[in-house]
């Protein structure tokens, strides 16, 4: 009897040392590899118990970064907390927005409801927004301005939508001629935001399939085409290229924060 007791607190304290073990171990890195009907993608995920997400455009009072590397290097003190940046919104060719942005609360341009030519007036372009209690969304841009009453703590809008309420955007080929490295953003229903930069050029439909169907996201937004850039300090990528607008930049949250 004694040996068969023994033997249970033994078994006990093994399990309680996996499981302290199973506890301690680090999370999963934000950004990993993935594939899509045989294409490369980076896919980083934010989460809401985790991460923090701001949006930013340069210095207080200054110019735009216009690159990750410029972000890097202009706040070498918050780097540790960078989990992953990527650019997204539409901007003109001084680096500023021409859609919806808000950063830390304050609107610097209001939402864009003109007409014309391009990716980003493909109606229905949208907004990705968000608070600092981690309330992340989607919308399109006449749901957003029908039914967004209080500003965010940081929005961007950018299009087209490539996912809007479970279906492909109906304007957007199943898998079109059109061809380029691109990056998008969508919110699943657990309301995880993922940020998805293709390795490789893919159509706009193929990026909306992945939002829809593998990452189970009922709306996700199109963030821009050629330019689309990540910084993923974890592996040590910096993407440079042509000069960019707005970054979103997702921050590791800290103790007490949600």
């Amino acid at each position: 009897m004694r040996a068969a007791a023994a033997a249970v607190l033994l078994l006990a304290a093994c399990s309680s040392g996996d499981a302290r073990q199973e506890a301690a171990a680090p999370p999963p890195p934000p950004c990993e590899g993935a594939t899509f009907e045989g294409a490369s993608f980076t896919h980083c995920t934010a989460d809401p118990a985790r991460h923090t997400i701001q949006m930013v455009l340069g210095p207080k009072g200054g110019a735009p970064y216009r690159s990750l590397s410029q972000l890097a290097v202009d706040r070498p003190g918050k780097n540790h907390a960078v989990a992953f940046a990527m650019n997204g919104g539409m901007f003109d060719e001084k680096g500023q927005p021409i859609g919806y942005y808000v950063e830390d609360g304050v609107r610097l341009h209001k939402l864009n409801t003109n007409e014309g030519w391009g990716n980003f007036h493909l109606q229905p372009n949208g907004v990705f927004y968000g608070d600092a209690d981690g309330h992340w969304a989607v919308r399109a841009t006449n749901d957003f301005a029908r039914n967004i009453v209080n500003r965010p703590d940081f929005g961007t809008q950018s299009g087209p939508m490539l996912v809007i309420g479970g279906k492909l955007h109906p304007k957007i080929d199943a898998d079109g001629q059109s061809r380029k490295l691109r990056n998008a953003v969508g919110v699943d229903r657990k309301g995880r935001a993922h940020f998805v930069i293709s390795d490789e050029p893919v159509s706009f439909g193929k990026l909306g399939r992945y939002f829809r169907d593998k990452l189970d996201c009922p709306n996700a937004l199109f963030l821009d085409g050629s330019v689309s850039s990540l910084w993923d300090p974890e592996h040590g990528r910096v993407d440079g290229g042509p000069p960019l607008g707005p970054l979103i930049v997702v921050e590791k949250a800290t103790k007490g924060s949600t």
